[in-house]
């Protein structure tokens, strides 16, 4: 069987995905030999494109308890209570060690660090890399120490396409690199950080790369998945035909940004008492419902931070400035758009999934933090605990297994690069957009799952991008089809309503 692949890797650990929860473990998994598999060059994905910040409890009058309390009331009932505990107890910590590792998080002129406050926070302690460069900032210090790291292979522009399973056990996966080249990676320890499911959906800010692929790809091997259901959309994204959209950084909000329809009224006050500081999701319904009458929906930060814009917020700054808007003098046309994924794999406290030998982390993960509902500027804080916790694991396992030459049996070669097919991925998001989105109701989740089983017939038979969404779109239509509630970032608009029965995981190949 190994003669069929042009190349057959051997490690101790694989991980798939360059973003912080991949970039992590791969380091804190030293002096293990890794293999780190990027789906495009190191550093791909959403991790670079985080404005918002990372959330941790580091300053004076702030604790765990109080950090654990916020992620718990935007989570909808659906958190694991000691999951958001060890994400709070341990951030602090995981934030010491990012500057160690040398991010430059934002200070003021005695040296403290600017801390900021986001939706569903009751206090500041959102910290800031370059104003709303935050992620970008974190991938740089981590992209830098993989690339020095003696015991990382990093292999590029590679698409992983299946696990290999023997015996029950993971035995490694196959990928397809640089389109062509067939390849083997033989682990004992796979560990997914392939991040979310933002590109099914028309309107996204996630950038090209994320497409479900650790979540396909654990479904096809038979791996728990959980609340998959759960899709957060984020209320503010630049609504100036980009796709991916440009992110208009919760910090805005944060700072004092008011949002504005096409008459000047300020209505998030007549929906939630914390107007534009409300959770996510109904921020972005309201925003949504706006939209959908023929409105427009403006995101207001002329008085907030005006003149500062340049220094405050740079990132957004250049990018309203490249489409023709200056956000120092004139409002800012926002929508939402898909944002982060909730559910996905499910793990326990250390990353460990259904199936020996993969873990998981990040966006990729069902850790049970976010329940239904992720709290503003937790996801970065998410992939750096719950990353390290994984190689932890990992390490803590005893000397790497050795994979039995039988296991190869079990390797399929992915096939070559199917011929791009953008019409049925059009098609798809713009199913998912519309039926599978913000606003949820029988008959059209019916319809969107009809439409992914006529696209999935168009597909070639071998695993791509395109193959995993159209999975990935199924199980999620399937979910928010079963969950007949309304919950976080699932609203069903035929039963609005949260029930008590409800308050529990949809689980996915249990």
């Amino acid at each position: 069987m190994t003669a069929s692949f042009d190349r057959v890797l051997s490690a101790d650990a694989v991980v798939v995905g360059s973003g912080v929860a991949g970039l992590t473990a791969a380091l804190e998994l030293a002096p293990l030999r890794v293999v780190l598999l990027t789906k495009g060059p190191i550093a791909d994905g959403s991790t670079p494109y985080a404005q918002g910040g990372i959330a941790a409890a580091v300053g004076e009058g702030d604790s765990p308890a109080a950090h654990a309390a916020d992620t718990l009331d935007v989570g909808g009932g659906l958190n694991d209570g000691p999951a958001v505990d060890v994400l709070t107890a341990e951030g602090p910590d995981r934030i010491t060690d990012l500057m160690q590792r040398g991010v430059g998080f934002d200070r003021r002129d005695d040296g403290s660090l600017v801390l900021g406050r986001e939706a569903g926070h009751d206090v500041r302690r959102i910290l800031h890399a370059d104003g709303d460069a935050t992620g970008a900032e974190i991938s740089r210090a981590l992209v830098v120490e993989a690339l020095a790291a003696g015991h990382i292979e990093v292999v590029d522009h590679s698409f992983a396409a299946d696990l290999v399973v023997d015996a029950g056990r993971v035995a490694g996966l196959t990928a397809r690199v640089r389109g062509e080249e067939q390849v083997l990676v033989v682990a004992p320890a796979v560990v997914l950080a392939t991040g979310g499911i933002g590109r099914l959906y028309a309107n996204t800010t996630n950038p090209p790369a994320v497409t479900g692929d650790g979540l396909a790809m654990s479904a096809r091997a038979g791996v728990r998945l959980r609340d998959v259901e759960f899709v957060q959309f984020h209320p503010t994204a630049l609504a100036t035909g980009r796709d991916p959209m440009s992110l208009l950084t919760e910090a805005l909000r944060g700072e004092g940004a008011v949002l504005l329809d096409e008459q000047g009224r300020r209505f998030m006050l007549e929906v939630h008492p914390d107007a534009e500081l409300a959770p996510r999701d109904i921020v972005a319904r309201a925003n949504w419902r706006v939209l959908q009458r023929g409105g427009t929906v403006y995101l207001d930060a002329t008085e907030a931070v005006g003149d500062r814009f340049p220094e405050r917020f740079p990132t957004v700054y250049h990018l309203c400035r490249e489409d023709g808007i200056d956000p120092r003098v004139e409002p800012m046309p926002a929508a939402p758009a898909a944002h982060y994924h909730m559910g996905g794999i499910a793990t326990d406290l250390f990353g460990r999934t259904s199936l020996p030998g993969l873990w998981a982390a990040g966006e990729a993960a069902r850790t049970g933090v976010h329940g239904a509902n992720r709290l503003a500027s937790n996801s970065l804080l998410e992939g750096t605990v719950f990353g390290r916790r994984v190689a932890i694991d990992i390490k803590a396992s005893g000397p790497p297994a050795q994979v039995d030459a039988t296991a190869l049996r079990a390797a399929v070669l992915p096939g070559a690069e199917p011929a791009p097919q953008p019409d049925v991925v059009e098609d798809l998001r713009d199913v998912m957009w519309d039926k599978v989105g913000l606003i949820r109701r029988h008959e059209g989740l019916m319809a969107a799952l009809e439409e992914i089983d006529r696209l999935d017939e168009k597909l070639e038979p071998r695993v791509s991008a395109a193959s995993n969404m159209v999975t990935a779109a199924r199980i999620i239509a399937s979910a928010a089809l079963l969950r007949t509630e309304s919950r976080g970032g699932h609203f069903r608009e035929d039963f609005p309503e949260s029930t008590p029965w409800w308050q529990r995981p949809v689980v996915v190949n249990p």
